[in-house]
């Protein structure tokens, strides 16, 4: 069932979403050749302590998952498409691309966001993916519209992807977001436009396409929580958390 949220709770995801979109940011300054992963997470884990929120998906154990997870941050190289683990023997090097996902819980609400960017200097191919996932994302959010449909919004995730040359990830997809860190609507990113439940005011969904090089398939690593390309070849992965309000759709997590 779907959790419509009050105008009181999106001004209070608003307000996290503000704080949000600073703290991935900043984080982005830190990617650099030779930084640890586990350095990023704990420089996340800072700027939340400091903002005066909590980290989302520390401790967060999804059904099915042997083990909570076990930092704030998600950090995701090359091939591993979502949640990856940040650890010290994660070293970014130049020419990787790598996906920061955070969620943030503020005054009792949550958001969701990940952003994908290079590490130095990425070869053309890898900058062209990154570019078109963050158009997909920027797409689908312009499909949504008050009387529409959550399939609208994979329907235009789908044509970003055909038009640039790139598959989406199979199985992974958005998510309704607020009052936990994945609650109802499943929002595809393969979907026909019209189908799926009605946007309307209250809705307050994560949107995050994730495009590949290769094949669309994908595998679950033994940590329980890291994808990556069955191929092998690289991913990127987008995410904003998005507000459905009497005047219209908002962007919470907007940096």
């Amino acid at each position: 069932m779907i959790r419509y949220k009050t105008e009181e709770e999106i001004a209070i995801l608003r307000e996290g979403g503000k704080i949000h979109a600073k703290i991935l940011k900043e984080l982005v300054k830190k990617v650099k050749p030779g930084a640890k992963t586990s350095d990023l997470n704990s420089y996340a884990e800072k700027l939340i302590d400091e903002a005066g929120a909590t980290a989302a998906f520390l401790g967060y154990r999804p059904k099915g998952v042997k083990r909570p997870y076990p930092v704030s941050l998600c950090v995701s190289i090359n091939d591993e498409i979502v949640h990856g683990i940040p650890s010290h023997q994660k070293i970014l090097k130049e020419s990787n691309i790598v996906s920061l996902d955070l969620g943030l819980k503020y005054n009792g609400m949550m958001t969701d966001s990940a952003i994908t960017v290079s590490v130095g200097v990425v070869d053309e191919l890898g900058m062209k993916l990154i570019r078109a996932t963050e158009e997909a994302l920027n797409t689908g959010i312009k499909a949504m519209k008050i009387g529409g449909h959550i399939g609208d919004i994979g329907a235009a995730v789908m044509k970003v992807a055909g038009r640039t040359g790139f598959q989406i990830a199979e199985d992974l997809s958005g998510h309704g977001v607020g009052y936990d860190v994945h609650e109802e609507p499943f929002v595809p990113n393969f979907s026909k436009a019209g189908e799926g439940p009605e946007i309307k005011p209250g809705l307050v969904i994560a949107i995050e396409p994730m495009f590949v090089e290769g094949n669309s398939a994908v595998k679950a690593l033994k940590d329980g929580y890291t994808y990556v390309t069955r191929d092998g070849k690289r991913a990127a992965h987008f995410e904003h958390t998005v507000a459905v309000t009497k005047n219209g759709v908002e962007v919470l997590t907007k940096m």
